[in-house]
């Protein structure tokens, strides 16, 4: 006899509700596996968390994992970054869009399965959380204009690179100029003519009480903004001038401050490439 799943329920749900495509949220966490866990931190996350603890649920519309090896951690800034210590703590990062609209039942359904994942001991522990925050959407600036992916394809197309960026202002009153002052001029004057396509920027929210606690409760929702630069090239090979001095541009703005750049390159799914030079 198979097992009763409410199945009614789905034409109901399905009924009702936004299903549009653009990405109006994310999910973007940066990890650390513990030493000595690297090898099967991977394996769980690459053969079951991946999909059981994101993409198998609603409204995640697509999703990429991303890795910094040891020469790339070392590109990382500043040395004292709130965010990571040490700077080059967090050598995996997971991005996933989520359809506009559907934060709060994306976070009822996600919540409810890593508790279940938890108790049916499939959720591996040797690991911290370095950055996880679910996130708003609040701009995306191109640097072809209509030309080229959208924001939607940015984790299926065959992106090289990608540079995690977090900057927080001053004080909450400062993030909305921040912000106007990124989208308008900061970030078009940086990817015109670089090898970034596009970058992302989102606003993060503070996750539900009821969350697991190994994930420690987002800071900076009221200050913070997280920009994600989608490369055409290793990052490694545009480094220098494209993504050095992002945190004294912004710093120069009077506005915020950054507290850190982190590039990454995609993963190879199923595989342990790159897994033995993290260290």
């Amino acid at each position: 006899m198979s097992e009763d799943t409410r199945s009614e329920l789905y034409a109901e749900l399905a009924a009702v509700g936004p299903y549009g495509t653009h990405p109006g949220h994310a999910l973007i966490t940066m990890v650390e596996p513990h030493p000595g866990h690297e090898y099967a931190y991977n394996r769980w996350y690459e053969d079951d968390h991946y999909y059981a603890g994101a993409m198998a649920m609603p409204w995640i519309q697509a999703g990429r994992r991303w890795v910094a090896t040891r020469d790339l951690q070392l590109l990382r800034y500043p040395e004292k970054s709130a965010i990571a210590q040490p700077v080059t703590a967090g050598c995996y990062l997971s991005t996933y869009w989520m359809t506009a609209g559907r934060y709060d039942d994306h976070m009822r359904w996600t919540v409810a399965v890593n508790k279940r994942l938890n108790r049916d001991a499939r959720v591996y522990h040797d690991r911290t959380h370095v950055l996880t925050a679910f996130q708003n959407h609040e701009a995306t600036v191109y640097r072809d204009g209509a030309a080229g992916p959208r924001d939607v394809h940015a984790l299926d197309h065959p992106y090289a690179g990608l540079v995690l960026q977090v900057v927080e202002a001053d004080s909450p009153e400062q993030r909305a100029p921040l912000l106007q002052w990124l989208r308008t001029r900061h970030c078009r004057k940086r990817l015109a003519g670089s090898p970034a396509a596009l970058v992302t920027v989102f606003s993060p929210t503070p996750l539900p009480g009821d969350r697991m606690t190994y994930v420690k409760q987002v800071e900076g929702v009221d200050t913070r903004l997280t920009l994600l630069w989608f490369l055409q090239t290793d990052p490694r090979e545009c480094w220098d001038p494209y993504f050095t001095g992002l945190d004294a541009a912004v710093t120069e703005s009077g506005l915020g401050r950054v507290e850190l750049v982190a590039p990454f390159i995609p993963t190879v799914p199923g595989t342990d490439t790159y897994v033995d030079r993290l260290r």
